[in-house]
């Protein structure tokens, strides 16, 4: 069946009906308008694929729920679920109960040296005078690009955070936003792993 041809109200009818074929070509027909919408938001702890998804099932949604004969085109109505679920999935991810999962630094990631953070952490437990010697060097260097890398600011804001404080408390005490805190720690990051 040639669905190019039809409406999008006609082949929502052919879905309504069983017509799983329909139901994927309007999927594809509007993916590339989900993957515009999902790159105009930030979510913390995901990957753009993530946001992608979320707004599949905006999309789906929408199939699902609209109704015909109203004010608005499917294009339209499909367009706000997908923003929606998209705000939606935001929302949800930026509750403080996530804040552990999606601000994790791994005990276990390696850097260059093949060195991890749980490696230093058991360094301090081991006898071994050479071991010690060789750990507390890795320890210096990752104090020396702390002191040289980050800015004073960047420097500021891991201080904060690593002793505890949340990402608004931090922009509290400095008195900046929470996303420029989350900049600064993503900032961080990246030029600790990269160096």
């Amino acid at each position: 069946m040639n669905y190019g041809n039809m409406t999008d109200e006609e082949i929502i009818t052919l879905i309504r009906s069983g017509n799983h074929e329909a139901m994927d070509y309007l999927l594809d027909k509007y993916r590339n308008m989900v993957k515009r919408e999902s790159r105009e938001v930030y979510l913390i702890g995901a990957d753009s694929e993530d946001l992608v998804q979320e707004g599949m099932i905006g999309l789906f949604k929408a199939i699902r729920d609209y109704e015909q004969g109203r004010d608005c085109s499917f294009r339209t109505f499909a367009v706000l679920c997908v923003k929606r679920q998209i705000c939606t999935a935001v929302t949800r991810s930026n509750r403080k109960k996530h804040y552990p999962l999606n601000t994790y630094i791994s005990f276990y990631s390696q850097d260059k040296a093949d060195v991890s953070l749980m490696d230093i952490l058991a360094a301090e437990e081991c006898s071994d005078p050479e071991t010690n010697l060789l750990m507390q060097e890795k320890l210096g260097g990752i104090l020396e690009k702390i002191n040289t890398l980050l800015s004073r600011y960047e420097h500021r804001v891991l201080e904060l955070y690593l002793n505890g404080q949340s990402y608004g408390q931090i922009a509290e005490e400095l008195g900046k936003s929470e996303k420029s805190v989350d900049n600064a720690i993503q900032r961080i990051r990246k030029k600790l792993s990269t160096e």
